[in-house]
């Protein structure tokens, strides 16, 4: 889901998206770290209506060691976007998109970088 606007709403919509493919009996955990769109007042309602089946749980404020996405984006930008000069977005866009295609698959490189054992 590509948005030109990250915000409250555009995330509601993206927790939408997960909950379609989460099981009925189980309930899923989301870690997360402190942007203001994740704790949202106006996400309360919706949370709390999903209780059941959504916990979101926050990373320590300034803590992006702990956050394993942050190595993937170094990554990312380091094979894709290093020393490079993207004249449209699109272009931009698209390099990125390449290696989040290569990398769709579970491979020991996103393993290694998320210490998933």
């Amino acid at each position: 889901m590509i948005t030109s606007l990250f915000d409250a709403d555009s995330f509601q919509s993206f927790l939408g998206l997960l909950l379609r493919h989460q099981k009925r009996s189980g309930r899923m955990v989301l870690v997360l770290d402190n942007a203001p769109y994740h704790r949202s007042a106006s996400l309360q309602p919706y949370l709390l209506k999903h209780r059941r089946h959504l916990h979101l749980d926050y990373l320590p404020p300034y803590s992006p060691e702990l956050n394993p996405i942050e190595r993937v984006w170094k990554l990312l930008r380091r094979l894709r976007t290093h020393n490079q000069y993207f004249d449209k977005l699109e272009t931009l866009i698209d390099a990125v998109s390449e290696q989040l295609t290569i990398w769709y698959s579970p491979n020991r490189m996103l393993t290694k970088l998320c210490c998933i054992t």
